[in-house]
């Protein structure tokens, strides 16, 4: 008798490689193109080439994964604040000049983490996840306004418009790049914050200079 042919495998679904930066990369990609509520893993499976299970190595659930790219904005913005803050005797100088490293840096901030702010800019609080985000978007807002009040008490911004509303104003010019931005546009992250700084700065200098 013949002997039985060996039976085929099924083709093993996926693709080997991704580890959790990919995975994380690619959620991002389809949470800003097709919203957050309107993703599944499996959505996010399908776009690897992956297994859900193979997504949940890495993520407990999508809530993590949402997590992971809103602590990524987040990071890099408190960091700057954080050092703008710190460095009251160091080597950024006077209160001026420390908000001026501080929006310089946010925007250096935002075209490095594009995506991951993007993201971070439409979250609106319906999860216990967004109310965290948001928690600490309000921290960095209060440290940012800090910084701009010490900056008009010191003589280097006009006094006469509130500090919540310059900083406010400031990082509303920095976050509305997100809107148009491209990385293989025409401008670089060094031009856009030269730029910013210029345009804000001049404007926010004390009447009579």
């Amino acid at each position: 008798m013949p002997r039985p042919s060996p039976t085929r495998q099924a083709p093993r679904r996926g693709r080997p490689g991704y580890d959790q930066e990919t995975v994380l990369r690619c959620a991002v990609d389809l949470f800003n193109r097709r919203g957050y509520d309107g993703t599944s893993v499996g959505d996010l499976a399908r776009e690897l080439g992956l297994t859900k299970s193979a997504i949940y190595h890495h993520f407990p659930s999508k809530a993590d994964l949402l997590k992971g790219a809103l602590n990524e904005a987040l990071d890099a913005l408190a960091e700057v604040i954080d050092t703008a803050v710190a460095s009251e005797d160091g080597a950024h100088g006077t209160a001026g000049d420390r908000l001026v490293f501080a929006v310089r840096q946010a925007v250096h901030v935002l075209v490095e983490h594009l995506p991951a702010v993007t993201l971070l800019l439409r979250v609106h609080g319906n999860s216990e996840v967004e109310l965290e985000a948001l928690r600490r978007r309000r921290e960095i807002d209060a440290k940012l306004a800090d910084l701009v009040r010490a900056a008009a008490d010191e003589g280097s911004l006009r006094a006469d418009i509130p500090p919540e509303l310059t900083s406010r104003l400031l990082f509303g010019m920095v976050n509305s790049l997100v809107e148009w931005y491209r990385p293989d546009g025409r401008y670089d992250a060094a031009a856009i914050a030269d730029a910013v700084t210029r345009l804000a700065f001049e404007g926010l200098a004390p009447r009579g200079r």
